[in-house]
């Protein structure tokens, strides 16, 4: 009698061992893959779910974004620069029963796939392009990835490069080409000042040539200013145009002198 009580005892220990093991409870971001006898079944969640021990098991999968870290990448460029970089790629899973059949771990196969997309993508282009163009490559990488990571019921929504890495002897060479760029910018921003400036002396030369009352008159304000500065002597000489004038003036004063008389 003793031993069935025990045995009656332990059966209802075990069965209701059983009974809690057959409970899961999912949070609201998880989903459990619940596979029958070895075949997919069913997806579940969230809330509690009764999985029956020996017969179902359940993978549990987040669908909350997940963050990763590329580590850094050595790439060469189109133009034989080889250069350092390291990015972040933003993905979830979209469709559980696909990240856990068809991929035996979806965030290392996602991890992988982003490092060997990150330098096939960025060694199609210049080194200029990397360092100015980062936007436009981000998404180039975003969209291989997606385009590829799809099969697996995995999203890809965002991937940014965080670092472009050179050598000392290319940080040293791009300084010289930005300093020279610099260079010739200014020279050509000289010049053309010189062009407009030669430009508009030539039209003021032409509207004084014809106007001879208006380049005497430009030549009395310039010795008007002169006479305001007491500090030097200058010698300014006077045009023959305006000589004649004041000598005509002259001798139309003497005739009316003589006249007079």
């Amino acid at each position: 009698m003793i031993g069935f009580e025990f045995g009656f005892g332990t059966l209802v220990l075990a069965l209701i061992a059983l009974l809690v093991a057959s409970f899961r409870i999912l949070r609201e971001y998880e989903r459990g893959v619940v596979f029958q006898l070895g075949r997919f079944w069913k997806v579940k969640g969230p809330g509690l779910v009764v999985v029956v021990p020996g017969i179902q098991q359940m993978v549990r999968v987040d669908l909350r974004t997940i963050v990763l870290d590329v580590p850094t990448q050595d790439v060469i460029s189109r133009d034989n620069v080889s250069v350092q970089v390291n990015a972040v790629v933003y993905f979830r899973v979209i469709d559980p029963q696909k990240a856990i059949i068809q991929v035996e771990n979806f965030l290392n196969a996602t991890s992988q796939l982003a490092q060997t997309t990150l330098r096939a993508v960025l060694g199609k282009h210049e080194l200029d392009e990397m360092l100015a163009e980062r936007e436009r490559l981000n998404i180039d990488i975003q969209q291989v990835l997606d385009a590829q990571t799809d099969a697996w019921g995995i999203k890809v929504a965002n991937v940014e490069i965080k670092h472009v890495d050179l050598n000392e002897s290319m940080v040293r060479a791009i300084a010289k080409q930005a300093e020279a760029e610099r260079e010739r910018r200014a020279k050509v921003i000289h010049a053309e000042g010189e062009l407009q400036a030669s430009e508009k002396l030539m039209q003021a030369a032409e509207m004084l040539g014809r106007q001879p009352g208006a380049m005497q008159l430009r030549y009395m304000q310039t010795l008007a200013g002169i006479a305001g500065d007491k500090s030097s002597t200058i010698v300014f000489p006077l045009p023959i145009e305006l000589l004649a004038g004041m000598a005509e003036l002259s001798a139309k004063g003497r005739e009316r002198g003589a006249s007079d008389d």
